[in-house]
């Protein structure tokens, strides 16, 4: 019976699919950030959070934060595709229907087990505050984030922002059945470029990149206030849905408010420099 059992798992575990598919993110990645690039609006884009992110870089918590973050990413990656990940993948043939619909699923199921996680756990919504907000007050500390931002969290948070994503394909599969390589490819390339995008420092915002410039203006609402909404991270669906949604009015007036009262101060100051002594 137990060898049954074990020779049950053994015949699932696609472990040359698994790494197929880790490979095939890589490339997939690294090509489409060259192709991007050819572009004059992402190329602008590209430079100015890549100078954003060398002067955080230069300063030495943040550095250390990052490389303590690619030590565990790298780990959590590598338990991922050996352990959960080659009882997940197939490569039989399957139509583009079914592919596109896995996708789909995939990546919204995903996203709502994120905004639940990312709403109720690590933020302090105005009423009570999340178990694990002391773990997100890391990442938050960058009010204003550009794209680097995105991996300077606690890695507590890096193992659970991981397993969740992994832990909805697992329990999909399940049901299912297992997914395409080329599924799991395009929804992992498509979860992690679009969490990178979101904290990006975005100013394009005329055709075709406006929805681009309304994604991370989004999420930058998000960061600019620690009880604020935007908590989905795939699309702003489920904060549409739960009233969530924040477009940082709250903000814009703080900013406009404290501008006033430095004219305001710089204006006093003025008179009280041309009242004679």
């Amino acid at each position: 019976m137990q060898t049954d059992w074990l020779s049950a798992i053994a015949a699932d575990y696609q472990w040359k699919l698994s790494a197929l598919t880790l490979v095939s993110i890589f490339a997939v990645s690294f090509v489409l950030s060259k192709l991007v690039l050819l572009v004059p609006a992402f190329r602008q884009e590209d430079a100015r959070n890549r100078k954003a992110y060398a002067a955080k870089m230069a300063k030495p918590n943040y550095a250390a934060n990052q490389k303590w973050n690619r030590k565990w990413g790298a780990i959590f990656m590598a338990v991922i595709f050996a352990l959960i990940m080659p009882f997940c993948v197939t490569l039989e043939a399957q139509p583009w229907w079914q592919l596109l619909i896995d996708v789909v699923v995939i990546l919204m199921a995903y996203d709502f087990v994120y905004y639940l996680c990312h709403r109720f756990l690590f933020h302090d919504n105005g009423v009570t505050a999340g178990p694990l907000v002391w773990v997100h007050a890391v990442h938050h500390r960058q009010h204003n984030p550009c794209r680097g931002d995105s991996s300077y969290i606690h890695p507590i948070e890096v193992a659970i922002g991981l397993g969740l994503y992994i832990g909805t394909i697992f329990v999909l599969s399940r049901f299912m059945g297992d997914f395409h390589v080329l599924t799991i490819v395009v929804t992992w390339v498509a979860f992690s470029q679009i969490n990178l995008h979101n904290h990006d420092l975005w100013e394009s915002d005329r055709f075709p990149f406006r929805y681009l410039n309304y994604a991370a203006e989004m999420h930058h609402n998000h960061h600019a206030k620690f009880t604020g909404g935007n908590y989905a991270t795939i699309t702003p669906l489920y904060d549409w849905m739960f009233g969530t949604l924040d477009h940082g009015d709250e903000h814009r007036a703080r900013i406009k408010a404290k501008a006033a009262r430095a004219e305001a101060k710089a204006q006093q100051q003025a008179v009280e420099e041309q009242a004679p002594a």
